[in-house]
């Protein structure tokens, strides 16, 4: 059996964004712990935002230290330290891929014409 969930739209006001704290209760009181997650989707129904909107502030409030976790099935509330600590695994295997990701795109630059010459960008090139 699915837990309850609410339906928002925004914070109340007409048009108005999804505040950070509302997610956090509703993930709180309505997704508390592993076994009650719930995707992406039905968060971004619910609320009434894009996906982009979504992990945003999930981003956000995890910086804060409200523990936002999340696995295959979806967004919780941490219920316990191991759950936490999974998701903290989850997202440094994520980290190790987008590393290896940019060392191929690195070594992929040898195949471009090199004898142009290359001006940085402003802020500068970041390999």
């Amino acid at each position: 059996m699915r837990p309850f969930c609410l339906s928002f739209r925004g914070n109340g006001r007409k048009g108005g964004p999804m505040q950070k704290e509302q997610l956090a209760e509703h993930l709180r009181r309505y997704h508390h712990g592993a076994e009650n997650a719930v995707i992406s989707k039905e968060l971004e129904r619910s609320f009434g935002v894009s996906g982009k909107e979504l992990r945003d502030q999930v981003n956000a409030l995890r910086r804060e230290g409200v523990p936002i976790a999340s696995d295959q099935n979806g967004y919780f509330y941490a219920k316990t330290e191991a759950e936490v600590r999974m998701t903290i695994r989850h997202m440094r295997n994520r980290i190790s891929g987008i590393s290896a990701a940019i060392t191929g795109l690195r070594r992929s630059l040898a195949a471009f014409d090199d004898t142009q010459l290359r001006l940085p960008l402003e802020g500068g090139d970041d390999f």
